[in-house]
């Protein structure tokens, strides 16, 4: 049975406030990097502006995709909205209880069969999960099975292209932005997964041959970026 490390990592953040051992991160293009758990804990004191602007956007009942720990969540639920926090991680739910998440759904994001959603907010480049192109594409199938009539999508994403300029390696021959990650803790790896991040010209080509209205909303200075989509009316 694969260890779920990156919950161990966040119960024991939990419990404790802070962590003797890292949380890292180890990457396909060859860095390993040391995750700031605490970022996983944050309350809107903390948050950066992009998400700021998202949590504004949000409208209606919320499906909050990867919901961690229930930052995100609990400042919606704080704010009366009807929010249902999503996420696979055991010990996240868990925690996500103790600290007075209402709604919680335990269970991967492609398994759910059906919604009336009015946002699916994906944040943290939750829309990663995702994994590839085609997966991309397979979630945007997906979300319109789970959105309501008047539904949105709001996520953020970035262009890690500058990382291959920076480590000197030469870009895959599959899409530079699917990355393979492991979770290490205490000596203990998770099991590797699929992560995606991807350019704004592509998300926005993909996006129209799959029926969506993009908006680009917000920029950064670190190449991030946020997304509204809504589906094409016909």
């Amino acid at each position: 049975m694969e260890r779920d490390v990156y919950g161990e990592a966040l119960y024991d953040f939990h419990m404790l406030g802070d962590l003797k051992n890292p949380l890292l991160l180890h990457s396909s293009y060859g860095d390993i990097e040391e995750m700031p758990i605490e970022v996983f804990f944050r309350d809107e004191t903390d948050f950066p502006e992009l998400e700021h602007i998202a949590l504004a956007l949000c409208d209606g009942h919320v499906l909050d995709v990867g919901a961690g720990v229930g930052s995100h969540a609990l400042y919606l639920q704080d704010k009366g909205f009807k929010v249902d926090a999503l996420e696979i991680s055991e010990a996240a739910c868990g925690i996500m209880m103790e600290r007075g998440t209402q709604h919680i759904i335990r269970n991967d994001f492609f398994e759910l069969k059906e919604g009336n959603y009015d946002t699916l907010l994906f944040l943290m480049n939750g829309v990663g999960l995702a994994g590839t192109i085609a997966g991309l594409r397979e979630l945007l199938r997906h979300s319109k099975k789970l959105l309501s009539e008047k539904g949105q999508l709001l996520f953020d994403s970035s262009d890690i292209s500058y990382l291959y300029e920076e480590y000197r390696i030469l870009k895959p021959e599959h899409y530079f932005g699917e990355i393979r990650f492991q979770y290490e803790y205490k000596g203990n790896f998770g099991k590797p997964f699929q992560w995606l991040y991807i350019d704004q010209e592509e998300l926005i080509k993909i996006a129209h041959e799959e029926g969506w209205v993009v908006q680009i909303l917000f920029e950064d200075d670190n190449d991030q970026y946020l997304v509204r989509m809504e589906p094409r009316k016909e």
